[in-house]
């Protein structure tokens, strides 16, 4: 299955990314869009040359005897979302490998839980600075108007969806801020599947949205 993506991921991220910087949770995001977007991986290696070429103008400085060992423990050690790897166009798994990592499988490993109606989700766990979760939105839904009170990202794995912003499908990463209130509508056809990761609550528009808050915890 070849993916064709039209909304990619901005430069701000693609740096945090390459700097480590990012939140837990955006990390995950950005490193399962670079799995299937050609474009976006070119611009993240671009920033990580940058940041070599810097450090490699960086004054000299002492440095333990083990330091090379640890550094290698590091990198052993270091969790999915960090080793960015290509799916390739063919794709044999609706879930990309970093996603997959986290998830301990593909779709079918994930533990979804009722968030109203036929609306799922499930939360993945991440350090506490944002959270991350699957969404599963049956095609034709309407998810509430809501506004953000920081920046929240959302990728497609399956399906698609609608906003003011146009529509998005696989691997297509909307990036809203606090400047977006937004209706996002699950487009016909396979139901929606989504990972969004979010720094902040949503700003729920609809009375009933805002009670349920604290309950669905995004």
């Amino acid at each position: 299955m070849t993916t064709t993506i039209k909304h990619h991921l901005t430069d701000d991220l693609l740096m945090g990314y390459a700097a480590g910087t990012l939140p837990e949770a955006f990390s995950l995001v950005v490193a399962t869009h670079v799995s299937l977007c050609d474009e976006c991986r070119a611009r993240l290696a671009g920033y990580e040359a940058v940041g070599g070429a810097v450090l490699e103008e960086a004054p000299d400085c002492a440095m333990a005897e083990d330091s090379f060992a640890a550094t290698m423990r590091l990198i052993a050690e270091m969790p999915a979302d960090e080793r960015i790897e290509t799916d390739g166009a063919a794709v044999d798994h609706l879930f990309p490998k970093p996603l997959r990592d986290y998830v301990g499988g593909d779709v079918e490993a994930v533990h979804w839980k009722s968030v109203a109606g036929k609306v799922r989700q499930a939360v993945l766990p991440t350090s506490r600075d944002a959270s991350v979760r699957l969404l599963y939105i049956p095609a034709g839904m309407a998810m509430p108007d809501h506004g953000h009170k920081g920046t929240e990202l959302t990728m497609v794995l399956q399906g698609a969806f609608q906003d003011e912003d146009g529509l998005f499908a696989r691997g297509d990463v909307e990036v809203a801020d606090e400047e977006m209130e937004h209706t996002p509508v699950a487009a016909p056809g396979p139901d929606c599947i989504c990972l969004v990761a979010t720094d902040a609550p949503l700003k729920f528009s609809g009375f009933l949205p805002r009670i349920a808050q604290p309950f669905i915890g995004i």
